[in-house]
């Protein structure tokens, strides 16, 4: 086995969070019914919503503090608009506790409160989901126990690009040390691999491919859709809790050999060869327009809001920057790294890098009608 391990130590900081995390992970199977939400109000800052476990079958009552996954995810199962409960918790939650209550006894439902216990007050803790009792659980530990060996075996000679584990998922981004090839003069590619995983509802194991520009570590998802796989394991049904311990070992070797393979079907070179034809390509789609109206045209033809124009605006001076693109002309490809450019902005949240990279392939991806809007800066329709 190789070490896919970087300089600063991406993964062993996961590796370490994974297990703390897993240390003080518990989760509650109650109907709402027996749940009550209350919001405690703060005097110096916002209010806090919480959940409350009454003692139940020698279990001591607990007390929650509900983040904010937590919190939308309560707002939704209520069927509110998360900014409209937002508001309420924060001026009116005296008045506003009794509705919610209201609701859960009214509208009755089974669900599962993943949850963080409080090391040194054994009645606290935080909720980090509240989902539907049928959640399938595959948790982070499982993941990187199932994927970390397929990938230091890889004949891709993975390396860890970045990584990170947020309240939503666990990201951790690769690159290969063999599958690499050049765009253009000095605008070096190479093949990388995006596993991630959320705990709490947002997603199950996702597998994607990506292609990394080497001289800036912009990343672009690769648009080919049988390149994106959601994995899944036995964990989390309702037979599960039947299965023996030798049962339940085959389903974590079997999801273990699915991830095992799936790596190494999108670690080939063939697929590579096929994303770094289409990025030369672009760097000969010239834009014709004034790289302002230009980028105000990509936002428009990408439907973003207009506050996205000005991120992709620093991201084509930064890429005007950099080897490769620095000869003072614009082209697609210019454009594909001033989008993803945007994920490598200090302002830019974890949860939010990959949809830039997503879009990166979409301009790579826009049609001939599109793209004539864009690198001709035609304004939309109204």
């Amino acid at each position: 086995m190789s070490s896919i391990e970087n300089a600063n130590g991406t993964l062993e900081s996961i590796l370490l969070k994974v297990r703390a995390d897993k240390a003080r992970q518990e989760d509650y199977v109650a109907p709402t019914r027996e749940l009550q939400f209350q919001t405690k109000i703060v005097e110096d800052g916002p209010n806090q919503p919480q959940i409350v476990l009454e003692r139940n079958g020698g279990m001591p009552t607990k007390v929650l503090d509900v983040n904010d996954v937590a919190f939308q995810q309560i707002s939704s199962r209520a069927k509110l608009h998360v900014n409209d409960t937002r508001r309420l918790v924060e001026n009116y939650g005296e008045e506003f506790d009794p509705l919610m209550n209201r609701i859960w006894q009214k509208e009755d439902k089974g669900v599962m409160v993943r949850t963080y216990a409080d090391e040194f007050r054994p009645e606290r803790g935080l909720a980090r989901a509240f989902v539907s009792d049928s959640f399938k659980t595959f948790d982070n530990h499982h993941f990187l126990e199932a994927s970390l060996p397929g990938l230091m075996e890889s004949d891709a000679r993975w390396r860890v690009v970045n990584g990170t584990i947020t309240e939503k998922k666990l990201y951790l981004r690769l690159r290969s040390l063999v599958h690499v090839g050049e765009a253009k003069l000095n605008d070096p590619q190479a093949l990388g691999l995006l596993l991630s995983n959320s705990e709490v509802g947002h997603g199950a194991i996702n597998v994607q491919q990506l292609i990394w520009t080497l001289m800036c570590l912009n990343g672009m998802e690769t648009q080919n859709k049988t390149r994106s796989t959601h994995l899944q394991s036995a964990r989390g049904e309702d037979s599960y809790g039947l299965l023996t311990d030798e049962a339940k070992a085959a389903d974590s070797q079997a999801l273990s050999l699915r991830l095992r393979d799936v790596t190494a079907s999108y670690a080939r070179r063939e697929s590579f060869d096929v994303a770094l034809e289409k990025m030369k390509a672009a760097h000969e789609d010239a834009v014709d327009a004034k790289p302002v109206d230009a980028v105000s045209a990509l936002t428009g033809v990408l439907k973003l809001p207009k506050a996205s124009e000005s991120k992709i605006l620093d991201g084509l001076m930064a890429t005007l920057q950099q080897p490769g693109y620095n000869d003072g002309g614009i082209s697609r490809a210019t454009l594909v790294q001033a989008t993803t450019q945007v994920a490598n902005q200090p302002q830019t949240h974890e949860d939010d890098k990959q949809d830039w990279m997503r879009l990166g392939a979409k301009v790579l991806d826009l049609p001939s009608a599109a793209w004539r809007q864009v690198s001709e800066a035609i304004p939309a329709a109204a």
